[in-house]
């Protein structure tokens, strides 16, 4: 006897073997018992959540001799042919292949025939999407008013191209992805019956790799067993099959990119290669690590949400804590552009390579977010101390000039410029009492509108006290007058007790600002050993 594959081996018969589509089910069957049965459905939802079985599932109660609580008894004569296929009361069709007008007319023309067994002619129409306008406006009628033996059942995964036209005429049930728990009990249930021993984690990242569909776990299943046919299933092996990268590594990775470890980075990458993992996977598995120790950093029971060991959660929370969430969202960015890029490229590797670089090295590129991030490792590196090392590369080409570093050298040898981190309870004050104080300015309401909506933030590595206040185009120009700030600082001292600096930006200049701040951190420390430099954290 031939193989049969798993998702077909336990394909549900029957709507109490259907897992996690409770709010269809009790529906349907609540529909048979009643003998409310309408004469349309429209079943949606993503691959493998259970569409097609449901529909014949439902199939066999409408036409089942002894139905036991509105699902089919499938041991009448009736349920047995619907589930060999041999009926002549349950038509299943494809319309991805059978998707022109003369297809839908057969139907149209069928339907005036009533069945020759049972209560009533079903048609399942899958992939119902795939349909073409001229088949969609055939269907039309008979959709509308089909003879009361015949139920029309349609299922796609993409309900937006269903014509309106079309919905308006049908019952719509949406299918939900299967729970990663659902799911897992469910492999585990189908392996014992199998006599195939595994390891709950591995079990579990089959669960969670089938991303809430059902046959998409029985294949990946289907495939291990095969791959090490009579032997234990283990969370190694699983990985081997499909191709993925174990958490561990991907820790590994991150630390050595927030190192900026471009050739640690690189020799993983090798391994990880030579070890026979997709590049594909390695892009969609770094970039949900990132997207965990993101969540890990905003959300208080992130425990709760990913479905990791405590062993794990303690190191990833150590990840987290060294990355702010900037350099997280960046870093998330440009490996969602990559996963696209690299899918029709010829130059994978490449390209993975090229993205691994941007991540350790945010300096080579301009963008704002860049520079946010460039601005945080500098401060943090300021805050902490800093190992400066010379960068030969560019020694000749941004050489300050001897006199100018000499002179340097020689005032700061008398006072060391210290760097002071921001006020945030000046900020903080200041911030609560706004509104309070732009009261002033309600006769100028140009000039007040402006301000209201402003961002408001102090200089990070100022000696001074210096409030940055941004808005959007057209503030620096209505606030120009030199009189206005000062009554704004005026406002502020007699507020919080203290003078406060303040300067006035809009959007555009704040991102040349950023420019100037970073430049800024970096020609003093150039100025100390008069020569380019770059930072490392120490």
């Amino acid at each position: 006897m031939s193989y049969t594959a798993l998702y077909r081996k336990y394909r549900p018969d029957t709507f109490e073997e259907v897992k996690g589509q409770d709010h269809v089910v009790t529906t349907l069957r609540n529909q048979i018992m009643a003998q409310r049965t309408s004469h349309a459905y429209l079943f949606c939802g993503s691959r493998g959540t259970g569409k097609t079985s449901v529909a014949k599932i439902f199939a066999k109660a409408v036409n089942c001799e002894h139905p036991v609580d509105g699902s089919p008894c499938g041991e009448c004569p009736t349920c047995r042919r619907i589930a060999e296929g041999s009926s002549l009361n349950v038509i299943e069709i494809d319309a991805a292949s059978n998707n022109g007008v003369e297809n839908i007319r057969q139907i149209r023309d069928e339907v005036s025939y009533s069945p020759t067994e049972g209560a009533y002619k079903v048609y399942i129409i899958d992939e119902v999407h795939m349909l073409s306008t001229g088949a969609f406006n055939a269907l039309l009628k008979t959709l509308e008013e089909p003879p009361s033996y015949v139920i029309f059942i349609l299922a796609t995964t993409e309900v937006n191209r269903i014509p309106v036209t079309i919905l308006s005429r049908c019952q719509r049930y949406d299918f939900h992805r299967i729970s990663q728990e659902e799911i897992t009990l469910r492999l585990q249930d189908l392996l014992t019956r199998e006599g195939v021993e595994a390891d709950e984690k591995a079990i579990r990242y089959i669960a969670r790799k089938a991303e809430g569909g059902m046959r998409d776990a029985l294949s990946l299943t289907d495939q291990c067993i095969s791959f090490y046919l009579g032997q234990k299933l283990t969370y190694e092996k699983v990985l081997d099959v499909l191709g993925a990268v174990d958490t561990e590594v991907l820790g590994q990775l991150f630390r050595r990119v927030s190192a900026g470890d471009v050739a640690g980075v690189f020799s993983l990458l090798d391994e990880m290669i030579f070890r026979g993992r997709e590049l594909m996977a390695i892009v969609t598995d770094f970039t949900e690590y990132l997207r965990d120790l993101l969540l890990i950093r905003t959300t208080r029971d992130a425990g709760e949400i990913l479905d990791i060991t405590e062993e794990n959660m303690v190191l990833m929370q150590e990840e987290a804590a060294m990355a702010s969430d900037a350099e997280l969202m960046r870093d998330i960015r440009i490996f969602s552009e990559l996963s696209g890029q690299i899918r029709f490229s010829a130059s994978r590797r490449i390209l993975v390579e090229v993205a691994l670089i941007k991540l350790c090295r945010p300096q080579m590129e301009t963008d704002v977010q860049s520079l946010q991030v460039r601005i945080q490792k500098l401060e943090k590196a300021v805050e902490k101390g800093i190992v400066v090392r010379a960068d030969p590369a560019a020694a000749g080409a941004a050489q300050p000039a001897a006199g100018a570093a000499s002179e340097e050298t020689e005032a700061g040898a008398d006072r060391p410029r210290v760097y002071r981190k921001a006020a945030p309870e000046e900020l903080r004050m200041i911030d609560e009492q706004w509104m309070n104080i732009l009261e002033s300015f309600r006769q100028e309401r140009i000039v007040w509108s402006m301000l209201k909506d402003a961002r408001r933030k102090f200089d990070t590595a100022s000696e001074e006290d210096i409030l940055y206040v941004v808005g959007k185009g057209g503030l620096t120009t209505d606030f120009a007058q030199k009189e206005q700030i000062t009554k704004l600082e005026d406002i502020i001292e007699e507020r919080i007790g203290k003078r406060i600096r303040v300067r006035i930006l809009d959007e555009r200049q704040e991102e040349e600002s950023a420019h100037a701040h970073l430049e800024d951190i970096r020609d003093t420390f150039a100025a100390h050993i008069g020569m380019p430099v770059e930072m490392v954290s120490d």
